[in-house]
């Protein structure tokens, strides 16, 4: 019967700790507030593994075995353990790391040049992090991965970066400053683009074939897709300055 209670209140404790996290998460999206969804998981998973591992001792004691003892055995113990089971153990304290640091949380858009990792995060577990590449692949990284890796998190960028160059003809070279004028003037009437941010329009080089110019500029939004499409915007009104002044693009 003891045996009995103790598993049920443990049943219970796990199973409203999981239903709690996400009422939790659903009830902050449902008004429109922000909430950590990766420190959410992390108090949830802490408190159902304290709850496993309280009623496991619990259990034992209910047995009759005593507790004092097994815990002695256990730290001598817990070095041969700890020797066996050290990548687990860094895994532990890697997927600790990442909860506590932050660097990346649930939903992020990571990458790492440095382990070929690109990918959209969708899991932080204790042993391992599930990122979803772009091509919807599932990558499983041991977190110990995490701590000896540069991860670069562009989902927290403030901007996005345009940034081309444009070669007109070398028959072209003096009416290029005031095509250069105009596309300044362009960017920073385009409420697209920040004009807080470093804008240059600058003749860059003489080509093989070309006088090379180029653009450097950042928009408000992050967004990929909607940038692309800015891109598009800003480089056919720069071809119709161009074209405008009886110039050509070599």
């Amino acid at each position: 019967r003891d045996l009995g209670i103790i598993v049920l209140i443990t049943w219970f404790s796990i199973r409203f700790s999981k239903s709690y996290e996400s009422r939790y998460i659903s009830y902050k999206a449902a008004k429109k507030q922000s909430v950590d969804v990766t420190l959410v998981s992390l108090f949830g998973k802490l408190f159902r593994a304290s709850v496993i591992i309280t009623s496991g001792l619990v259990v034992l004691q209910t047995m009759g075995i005593n507790i004092a003892g097994l815990l002695a055995f256990g730290g001598v113990g817990g070095i041969a353990v700890g020797m066996a089971a050290r990548d687990m153990i860094a895994n532990f304290f890697g997927g600790l790391t990442v909860y506590l640091d932050q660097p990346f949380k649930v939903g992020d858009w990571i990458r790492s040049s440095e382990k070929e990792i690109e990918g959209t995060v969708e899991d932080i577990g204790w042993r391992r992090t599930v990122i979803r590449t772009f091509d919807k692949r599932p990558l499983y990284i041991p977190n110990a991965v995490f701590t000896t890796i540069t991860v670069e998190n562009p989902s927290r960028m403030t901007h996005r970066r345009l940034y081309e160059t444009i070669g007109v003809r070398y028959e072209d070279v003096d009416v290029l400053p005031i095509i250069l004028g105009k596309i300044k003037d362009l960017l920073n009437q385009s409420s697209d683009i920040d004009s807080d941010q470093t804008l240059m329009v600058n003749m860059n080089e003489f080509g093989p074939s070309s006088v090379d110019f180029f653009i450097y500029a950042h928009t408000h939004t992050t967004d990929w897709k909607l940038f692309h499409e800015i891109k598009e915007k800003m480089l056919l009104q720069i071809s119709e300055i161009i074209t405008s002044h009886k110039a050509e693009i070599a």
